[in-house]
């Protein structure tokens, strides 16, 4: 394809037309840019304003899976959730050289060879082999939670420096792993409990609890205090309460907050009370028995909070003085 400047010289487009630049030397806006050379040039007086220039345009060729969908420069960005960080490289299967041509016997035992230790190498080590398989139980355990990669990052990140302290001496992988994945979910606040964590990977809580101390303690972390509205949205779905009532739920707790009622209560406990209680406010009431097994608390949690919560907020939420009957089961 050629393009026409104003002298009506014929030149090959190389790359798009840059209608948006003048020469500098001639004023003229016939900037065409060369792909091959790198070159931005005028084509009216032929000045060369740069040279060796790089194209941020995606590639011609694709060699992913995406059967030519993606063109993008750049390759997966690295991440600490790999235990090379995602750089290293491997020996792929094809026998062939890169002009397609297949290797001959010799030459294939010799690269079946090089493979065999190119797979071996990378956890030639003790601490390698634990950080591989620490990061393996920490990826199944936030895909059975369904967290965010933020937190995979954060739960890869603490347990890097738990090994590298040397805290892993005598304890478990994997109990070390969901340690380090609930301390990650505090740290972010994510709405899971422990429960939550050593059911994904058939743990003791009390196990995961002792492990999570450990990190604490030997780390120096400071973990920010549980939000129980965040929590709200998680029991209603699991009981099937409507949207308003979490709102309503969600406005509850901070109540509590503001004056000060949350003070040493469990954030799941306050969020299971603070739903019940809304659910009467509202009118869609839900037993109690369900949302203590939906926020995976006792009944009589819910009871006692409930009590307190009428008690300290009743005439604010424009409450009856008499109570009406508790839904217990």
């Amino acid at each position: 394809m050629w393009l026409y400047s104003e002298k009506n010289m014929r030149y090959p487009r190389t790359s798009a037309l840059q209608v948006s630049d003048r020469c500098p030397q001639c004023g003229k806006r016939t900037l065409v840019e060369d792909a091959n050379t790198g070159e931005l040039s005028c084509s009216n007086c032929g000045f060369v304003v740069t040279e060796k220039s790089v194209d941020q345009g995606p590639e011609w060729r694709s060699f992913g899976d995406e059967k030519g969908e993606d063109r993008s420069r750049a390759g997966a960005p690295t991440s600490i959730t790999y235990r090379d960080m995602g750089l290293s490289t491997m020996i792929g299967r094809s026998n062939r050289d890169a002009s397609g041509r297949s290797f001959d016997s010799p030459m294939r035992s010799a690269i079946d060879r090089l493979r065999k230790w190119d797979n071996r190498s990378p956890a030639f080590g003790n601490q390698e082999k634990n950080l591989s398989i620490a990061l393996r139980e920490l990826d199944k355990m936030a895909d059975k939670l369904g967290v965010s990669q933020a937190v995979r990052e954060r739960a890869a990140y603490i347990y890097r420096k738990a090994l590298d302290r040397g805290l892993l001496r005598g304890r478990s992988i994997i109990g070390i792993s969901a340690a380090s994945l609930y301390a990650a979910m505090r740290d972010t606040e994510t709405p899971r409990t422990l429960k939550d964590i050593a059911g994904a990977n058939n743990l003791d809580k009390k196990a995961v609890a002792r492990d999570y101390r450990i990190l604490l303690r030997e780390m120096d972390m400071t973990m920010p205090v549980a939000d129980a509205a965040k929590n709200v949205n998680r029991i209603a779905s699991r009981v099937g309460l409507s949207e308003k009532v979490a709102r309503k739920a969600i406005e509850i707790v901070r109540i509590t907050e503001e004056k000060e009622i949350s003070a040493g209560k469990s954030p799941m406990g306050l969020a299971a009370a603070s739903l019940y209680l809304a659910g009467v406010i509202e009118g869609e009431v839900k037993t109690q028995k369900e949302i203590a097994e939906a926020a995976g608390v006792t009944e009589v949690t819910v009871r006692n909070r409930y009590k307190g919560l009428r008690a300290d907020l009743g005439r604010q939420l424009g409450l009856v003085e008499t109570e009406p009957q508790i839904v217990a089961n």
